[in-house]
């Protein structure tokens, strides 16, 4: 099965497209696109949603659901929102199909149009702060922390399947505030919320930091991000955090009335992240040889694959170890799949990513022992069948510490600081060039130029990033503090 996938080393976009594909996470659909998230996928998004759930709601935050529809004069309230997101919307202009004239099937009613056009949300901001005027009346009402699960529709021209969709699942996040200093708390806290669930779930090393003024999301004042480094030298932003001020309560009318009976506009934040972090997860711990998922994630934790077939007592044992994983919490399925042979059954476990692999055979009974193999070193040894519970877990744990070391060890060895703009080419140039810092000037001017020569953007000026004063390596200019640059998705 891994001769079916390309090699990373030559090519790249391939190799993920055939991970993609051959452990059943997704396909293309027959609208132009957009994706069918298959069952596996689903699963690991499931995992995904159900663990961020419950952190949002460890800090006080509430799920809710608004329309996926949004009035076309909804947008126009906001500028800089209808700005940004204008070249990305679908629109619905009518409300009813009819059976042509000629019978050659149906074709839109010309009497169903709408009296205002209707826009498929790219995201929800106005149609959420257009109810809050409703919700919001009094100090007494704020906070209000609220998340949607939804789907959205950006009318991508390029995708990719995951990284980049027409249609995509996500959460977002929309809180309104009485002060200024409790919004940037509120987008700061969610920020902090995204970078933990990355390194301690996706095992996945990220850098928190602010978005320059031209790749802020529109209608906000500041976005903060956390940005991860993918195997080929890639930046995939992974989350994202809004300050909005209060654009959006001043553009839909949104004032409470303060402890000191005075009207103000409320403050507001909005946070999100995609499916687009199955596409990360793929791209930072994937071998040649198919899938690799972080234990905490992965569907099925540990399978058990009885060698040759399934026999009574291998069943048996079996029975036992998964009610012994299961009690400490493990996912694990028993694959009596008679039809192939354990070496292709080793192959398509392999494929898809199972951290842990336990080879039962009657020899091994004899034995007390079984065969434990783990996939993200290949490593394989016969272990003990006593404690085999308590063996797997703590394996389980490692494997997870072993990829977040793992991808943390490359990205430190990607990352390079340079100080001329000869050296910041250089870089671009090699095979894996990963984060570049290195000094900017500050103007929106120089950063879209340098991204004209070199196709480089910058991914965020780093929140723990050291004050050193320095030049511009393209302008000369005066620098406060090095940003950090990188090709990305």
């Amino acid at each position: 099965m891994a001769k079916e996938i390309t090699a990373r080393t030559d090519d790249y976009s391939q190799w993920y497209i055939d991970i993609v594909k051959k452990a059943n996470l997704a396909d293309n659909s027959a609208v132009r696109g957009c994706m069918v998230i298959k069952p596996y996928g689903y699963a690991i998004w499931e995992n995904m949603r159900d663990q961020l759930d419950r952190m949002f709601k460890e800090t006080g935050h509430v799920n809710a659901y608004f329309p996926l529809f949004i009035p076309k004069s909804f947008l126009s309230r906001e500028a800089q929102h209808v700005e940004g997101f204008a070249k990305e919307c679908a629109v619905v202009t009518h409300h009813r199909l009819m059976n042509a004239p000629d019978g050659s099937g149906v074709v839109v009613d010309p009497a169903s149009k709408l009296e205002e056009e209707l826009i498929i949300r790219p995201t929800s901001e106005t149609i959420i702060w257009n109810t809050y005027r409703d919700w919001i009346n009094s100090y007494r009402d704020l906070p209000l922390l609220i998340n949607q699960w939804a789907n959205v529709v950006r009318w991508e021209m390029r995708t990719r399947l995951f990284l980049r969709t027409a249609e995509f699942l996500w959460q977002e996040g929309h809180t309104a505030h009485a002060t200024r200093e409790e919004a940037i708390a509120e987008t700061r806290q969610m920020l902090d919320v995204y970078a933990r669930f990355a390194e301690e779930y996706m095992a996945t090393p990220v850098i928190k930091g602010l978005k320059t003024a031209h790749e802020r999301f529109a209608g906000a004042e500041d976005t903060y991000c956390i940005e991860a480094l993918m195997q080929d030298g890639k930046a995939l932003q992974a989350g994202t955090s809004h300050f909005l001020g209060q654009n959006f309560a001043k553009a839909f009318d949104v004032k409470f009335l303060t402890e000191d009976n005075q009207q103000e506009y409320v403050w507001a934040t909005s946070w999100g992240v995609s499916t687009r972090l199955i596409g990360g997860l793929i791209m930072t711990h994937s071998d040649d040889d198919g899938l690799v998922l972080p234990p905490r994630l992965a569907p099925t934790q540990v399978v058990i694959v009885p060698i040759p077939k399934p026999a009574a007592q291998i069943n048996e044992e079996a029975e036992k170890i998964m009610k012994a994983l299961r009690a400490q919490g493990i996912r694990v399925s028993y694959d009596t799949d008679e039809k192939n042979r354990p070496g292709f059954k080793f192959a398509e476990h392999e494929m898809r990513g199972v951290p842990v692999r336990l080879g039962l055979g009657l020899r091994d009974l004899e034995a007390g022992q079984v065969e434990v193999a783990r996939r993200d070193t290949k490593e394989k040894k016969a272990v003990p069948l006593a404690g085999i519970a308590e063996y797997v877990a703590q394996l389980l744990e490692d494997i997870q510490q072993n990829l977040f070391d793992r991808a943390a060890r490359f990205r430190a060895e990607k990352t390079t600081r340079v100080d001329t703009f000869d050296d910041f080419k250089a870089i671009l140039e090699t095979d894996i060039p990963g984060f570049i810092s290195a000094h900017w000037d500050g103007t929106t001017e120089t950063e879209l130029k340098i991204k004209e020569l070199t196709k480089a953007t910058i991914r965020c000026i780093p929140l723990d990033g050291e004050v050193e004063s320095g030049t511009c390596i393209l302008t000369g200019k005066p620098s406060a503090q090095r940003v950090l640059f990188a090709k990305a998705y």
